[in-house]
């Protein structure tokens, strides 16, 4: 059985606090690519950012997500992704036109369930690193869910919880698989 597990779905829906709480319960975590990548383009002045040059942007997180999983590998038992990889995809998808099929070929790079973060218009937030409005981020959301089912990935869609009991439920989730 694949571990890899992908939380995806829209920005501001609480994925990375997810992740986070998965950590903290002793879990295999890897932080969202883009997060990380504006946080080193900002430092190097640089234009890989997805308000400046989404392109440049969406090509770095494949690279650094496709690195992600090679790391993940290495590891034992379940690993979760704050984004990756088909969430790239997406972008590169949007920026260039470029299939997502093409990008990401034929494997399947996570399990075949993937967690989705729905629409939370209570919990979402602008700040400097996400410049989008919700609008966008739903907008964006609506293409990941798309993209998953045409790639053949079944969604869970995550309920809107506490953090702690959204940790519960993923859990719950794959232990009963």
């Amino acid at each position: 059985m694949n571990q890899r597990i992908l939380i995806s779905g829209c920005s501001g829906g609480g994925k990375s606090a997810l992740i986070d709480e998965l950590g903290r319960r002793g879990q295999s975590t890897v932080a969202e690519p883009g997060r990380r990548i504006v946080a080193e383009e900002k430092v190097g002045r640089g234009t890989a950012l997805p308000w400046v040059d989404l392109e440049a942007f969406a090509r770095r997180a494949i690279m650094m997500a496709d690195e992600d999983l090679q790391q993940a590998t290495q590891k034992d038992g379940f690993v979760f992704f704050d984004r990756g990889l088909i969430d790239a995809a997406v972008a590169l998808q949007v920026a260039t036109g470029a299939d997502i099929h093409d990008t990401l070929g034929p494997e399947k790079h996570y399990a075949t369930n993937v967690f989705l973060a729905p629409p939370w218009p209570e919990i979402f937030a602008q700040d400097e690193d996400r410049r989008h409005g919700f609008d966008d981020a739903v907008a964006e959301y609506e293409r990941l869910a798309i993209a998953l089912q045409e790639l053949g990935y079944s969604i869970t869609l995550l309920p809107k919880m506490s953090i702690k009991k959204r940790a519960d439920f993923v859990l719950e989730r794959l232990e009963g698989q």
